[in-house]
């Protein structure tokens, strides 16, 4: 059984600084590629960050990496905007398809106070 359980979400001030982390377990993670979306209140999901790319709203803020050794995928944020606020999920798919996202955690929330 797959999972992908988010930590590291919480209040945090503008301007502040999170990490987020995202254990996967059942899969072998290294086959995988992971990403980062979030879902504000009232609005679509949407992507964060990947490997190869990231959200132009997050650029030069936000900086994904991963640890093989611990099957854990990361998400550095910083200069934090209240519009930052929202339901962050992190999402497997398998490196060597063009296949979507088929794996997501349960979110973990982040909330920017101005």
């Amino acid at each position: 059984q797959v999972q992908l359980v988010e930590s590291g979400g919480g209040l945090v001030q503008a301007g502040g600084s999170l990490r987020l982390s995202c254990a996967a377990s059942g899969l072998p993670f290294s086959s995988y590629s992971m990403g980062w979306f979030r879902q504000a209140p009232g609005k679509e999901r949407e992507f964060v960050a990947s490997r190869t790319s990231y959200a132009d709203s997050v650029k030069g803020r936000f900086t994904i990496s991963r640890d093989n050794a611990k099957n854990t995928v990361y998400l550095q944020m910083s200069s934090l905007k209240p519009e930052d606020t929202a339901v962050y999920y992190c999402a497997a798919r398998e490196s060597a398809t063009n296949r979507g996202y088929k794996y997501w955690g349960q979110g973990t929330q982040v909330t920017v106070s101005s």
